[in-house]
């Protein structure tokens, strides 16, 4: 592996950084300290510097030479509603919230590339660093589009990047095409007749309904979409009643959805609203359906075959062709940097966090970013904006 000689100095300090930032770590669009911690690190290293971009966005722009073209680089910046469960000194210090993704990691490793780029800007054009707020189910990137991100900041092309357990530490995975599912999620609320238990014949049983729902609509992927294709339907949700001897008058059923195709996703949606009205017609009931009902669903992180050579280019220079698998199968799990690349061509790759032991698993308690592993992200970036954008 190949580590350029500024960035292992550099390392102690992205140590730091990141330990500071899981130690306080902050949720979708209340990043506030997290955005004024990068900002001002961004402001020390004498890039130019816009806040509030999605609410708590941070943005910065680089530019070396005399070329016009413009690529983005993005890292996000939030954590998760979990309590954490490690011991070490840097623990989570905010009740209820960890950074159980790895985002303070992203964010560091993007600030090391910065500061790197700064020193040495051994390259033609502009960098545009897009820290982003509310990944975690919340659509920061979309809120970031919609609050003007790519008209206030023009790029040709955007790049992101995820660590991964279970990939050696400090190895990349990338791919053309679908890297990461879709996201939708849905609430179905079944609505019939309360009565007594003992006399179920009076009223109209909401909960039998949605045995019914729940049962077929695993029938969704086994027996509609194309079994070339993938997708998952995961009920995650039922609730019903609070006593022994009532039928009560409603049973809410919840659950997500994901597939690599947008036709897939319209399918499977349609499908849902199929099965839903059979069932209820069926069985005398009444069902009201609301899809995506408290954040917008994500698009398929799809990588462009362009963007994905470059990216691979830059990810052999650094970690070997030994450290990047170029056939990562795709993973269900979903991420909004999709709603970027919906709007300009990019690639999205995963670099390797190590061992899963001790349930150093994503979303778990007890995960840790791995801080070995901050130098050889960073020189990623580094030598993706050197490839992309060549000096003269």
């Amino acid at each position: 592996m190949t580590i350029t000689n500024d960035l292992q100095p550099l390392h102690e300090a992205m140590r730091g950084w990141r330990q500071h930032l899981h130690r306080h770590p902050e949720t979708a669009f209340e990043e506030v300290e997290t955005a004024r911690f990068v900002a001002e690190k961004l402001k020390a290293f004498g890039l130019t510097v816009h806040e509030g971009l999605g609410k708590t966005g941070v943005v910065a722009t680089l530019s070396s030479g005399i070329g016009k073209r413009t690529i983005g680089l993005r890292a996000d910046m939030d954590a998760l509603f979990i309590e954490e469960k490690n011991t070490f000194p840097y623990k989570s210090e905010h009740h209820g919230k960890m950074h159980a993704c790895g985002h303070d990691g992203h964010t560091a490793m993007l600030l090391g590339a910065a500061k790197i780029l700064t020193e040495k800007p051994n390259f033609d054009g502009t960098v545009v660093f897009i820290f982003q707020p509310a990944e975690e189910g919340r659509a920061g990137a979309k809120r970031m589009i919609d609050d003007g991100l790519f008209e206030r900041f023009p790029v040709e092309q955007v790049f992101g990047m995820h660590n991964f357990p279970d990939i050696p530490a400090g190895h990349f995975a990338v791919r053309p095409g679908p890297m990461m599912a879709s996201f939708d999620c849905f609430e179905i609320r079944v609505k019939g007749r309360a009565t007594h238990a003992a006399m179920p014949h009076l009223g109209t049983d909401a909960i039998v309904a949605a045995a019914q729902i729940v049962n077929a609509l695993q029938t969704i992927v086994s027996r509609t979409v194309d079994p070339a294709d993938s997708a998952v339907v995961s009920i995650t949700q039922v609730h019903a009643g609070n006593t022994w001897n009532a039928i009560p008058e409603e049973a809410v059923i919840r659950g997500t959805y994901r597939c690599f195709k947008p036709s897939v996703q319209r399918l499977v949606g349609e499908k849902i609203g199929r099965i839903v009205d059979g069932v209820c017609a069926g069985l005398g009931v009444a069902a009201e359906i609301a899809f995506n009902p408290e954040n917008p669903g994500y698009p398929v992180t799809f990588n462009s075959e362009v963007e994905t050579a470059l990216a691979t280019q830059a990810a052999i220079a650094v970690a070997g062709e030994d450290g990047v698998d170029l056939r990562p199968t795709p993973c269900m799990g979903s991420e909004d940097f999709a709603f970027m690349l919906q709007e300009k061509p990019g690639c999205y790759l995963w670099i390797g966090n190590g061992p899963s032991r001790n349930s150093c698993l994503l979303h778990n308690p007890h995960y840790d970013f791995n801080d070995e592993i901050l130098p050889t992200g960073s020189a990623y970036w580094v030598k993706l904006v050197e490839t992309v954008l060549p000096a003269r």
